[in-house]
């Protein structure tokens, strides 16, 4: 079933499938970002730093939540533009082969200006196996009004 503005209010919680951080993830990441710093790249060296192993890049995170989000199957349809990644957080280090998932809130609804969409104000979080908050954060949204008739 479609979705639109009207089929949201705040409170409602989605959660979205599970997905496990993979070490190929971590490496396409490095090479199309280019951040290949060592705590991400190199496994002796991150041995010896601050978590004890290589972890994965903090904004992959938020990229793999905003994928998990799209496959919750309610955004879809609707989604007109995001609007922006307000006070994201990285609470945990997210680590290769953590298996997470994103569970988003509808924080707050309202009609644009126009009244031809509508705008939701949503909050991640990202989730590791054992119910872990690794990063959280507000996503904006600009979504379809359902059609008239």
């Amino acid at each position: 079933m479609a979705h639109h503005f009207e089929d949201f209010a705040p409170g409602q919680v989605f959660t979205s499938q599970a997905r496990t951080i993979t070490e190929t993830d971590v490496v396409t990441f490095a090479g199309w970002s280019w951040d290949t710093n060592p705590v991400h790249t190199d496994a002796e060296s991150a041995r010896e730093g601050r978590f004890g192993e290589r972890i994965a890049h903090g904004v992959l995170g938020l990229s793999v939540a905003m994928g998990l989000a799209s496959r919750i199957g309610v955004f879809e349809e609707c989604s007109i533009a995001l609007l922006g990644v307000d006070g994201w957080r990285f609470r945990r280090p997210l680590r290769i082969g953590a298996t997470v998932r994103c569970r988003v809130e509808i924080l707050e609804t309202r009609p644009t200006s126009r009244g031809d969409a509508g705008v939701l104000r949503r909050r991640f979080t990202l989730l590791d196996q054992d119910g872990e908050v690794l990063q959280d954060g507000e996503i904006g949204l600009l979504v379809s009004r359902r059609p008239a008739g």
